[in-house]
């Protein structure tokens, strides 16, 4: 069948350039030198905004992690929202010298919504435009001493949004955070470093980053309310034509879920906003990649690009033609055979990416070589979990729900 041959040759398409790509990444972060900024005077003022939903086991680590930093204390001021508390979170960061807004809504919920009220809230108060930028951070993490130092150097050299390394506090757990803690450490070394090389915008992850004053006007506060308001974050500021910076130097640390279950639900969430992402923004993308010759366009476009959604669309096609005589079953069968051993591939693909990432980036990674050997194992379980997690994204009504953190 035409639609058969049409789809099997867009995903072979799309899924060559993709590799490609991610191997000429991996190739420029391996080998290229890691863009460092210049010292820069220590004279900006950053606002903090956290959003926190019953964190007050953890968010005093990330408060007194801020309050340590090399930069001056006295340009830092934390603003935290407690969204929906139902603990002393509140009552914590304000013992702590902090400002805080506190927000009950029970309709729209998420990260999104609550940034959204914190600099409205700032706005109307007459204090947002006191500051020269503002960081974004989850409660959980925790930060280096000069992270405010190194990423001050990005907003000197001219960076209107820069983000920054994404490390764990506890890869070493288990294989569901040594999954998603290798995931995010390969996306700092191997595609926002590699993006810097290259000269093209990188990508905004959940936490830990930095937009200036002017973007904050430009979108009169926080205005993404998808379910990865960071991914729409990024490919907003791709369409406006800003150059998205990112700062290796400046490290940030994580809490993973170590449970299956709260990653599955994690990730299904991150699988669902992706679906949004690319039904809102992936035709303006695909246009400003034509018209301006906009390679950051094209980027994204991949990496929003649904293929999972594509594949089991092509799959699931292919048996409903057999069933009703358009085509033969054998060679569906053959077709699915030929996803089996690309699969196969993909596995020892994945584990060689999990070495090369803790090869490359072993003094950042706090985990013996045994437990590391055993995480490259499980690497690819950890991935290929993603197929039924984005098959249920397609059918499911993935909402915001809080993680639970521990303070590890």
């Amino acid at each position: 069948m035409v639609l058969l041959n049409i789809l099997d040759v867009l995903v072979w398409i799309l899924g060559i350039a993709s590799l490609v790509y991610q191997v000429v990444c991996i190739l420029a972060g391996l080998f290229a030198r890691q863009i460092r900024f210049p010292k820069a005077a220590m004279d900006q003022r950053y606002a903090v905004l956290i959003s926190a939903r019953n964190e007050e086991n953890v968010i005093t680590n990330l408060i007194e992690s801020i309050r340590a930093q090399s930069y001056p204390s006295k340009l830092i001021d934390i603003w935290l929202v407690a969204d929906n508390c139902t603990d002393n979170t509140a009552q914590v960061v304000r013992a702590q010298g902090c400002h805080v807004v506190e927000r009950f809504n029970q309709e729209l919920v998420g990260k999104g919504y609550a940034l959204t009220y914190l600099l409205d809230s700032m706005i109307d108060a007459g204090v947002a435009d006191d500051y020269d930028a503002y960081f974004v951070f989850d409660a959980d993490n925790r930060l280096d001493r000069h992270y405010f130092e190194e990423m001050n150097k990005g907003f000197h050299a001219g960076f209107k949004i820069l983000t920054s390394y994404r490390n764990s506090v506890n890869l070493s757990d288990n294989w569901v955070s040594s999954g998603s803690a290798l995931w995010f450490i390969r996306e700092s070394r191997f595609l926002n470093n590699s993006r810097m090389v290259f000269g093209s915008s990188c990508h905004v992850g959940g936490t830990g980053f930095m937009f200036s004053r002017e973007i904050m006007q430009r979108n009169r506060g926080w205005k993404f309310h998808l379910l990865t308001e960071d991914l729409e974050f990024t490919m907003d500021s791709v369409l406006h034509g800003d150059r998205i910076g990112y700062c290796g130097t400046a490290i940030l640390y994580d809490e993973q879920p170590v449970t299956f279950a709260q990653s599955w639900r994690q990730r299904l969430r991150w699988s669902k906003g992706f679906l949004q992402v690319f039904r809102y923004y992936g035709p303006s993308l695909v246009r400003r990649a034509i018209r301006e010759r906009d390679f950051s366009a094209v980027d994204f476009t991949l990496l929003v690009c649904p293929f999972m959604l594509m594949s089991v669309i092509r799959i699931a096609l292919g048996f409903l033609f057999a069933a009703f005589g358009f085509v033969s079953w054998p060679s569906q069968f053959s077709s699915v055979g030929s996803w089996l051993s690309t699969a196969v591939l993909g596995a020892l693909a994945m584990m060689v990416l999990a070495c090369l990432t803790i090869v490359a980036e072993r003094g950042h990674i706090g985990a013996s070589n045994k437990e590391l050997f055993a995480y490259v194992l499980s690497f690819p379980i950890y991935m290929f979990s993603y197929v039924p997690i984005s098959f249920q994204a397609i059918f499911s009504k993935a909402e915001w729900k809080p993680i639970q953190h521990r303070g590890a």
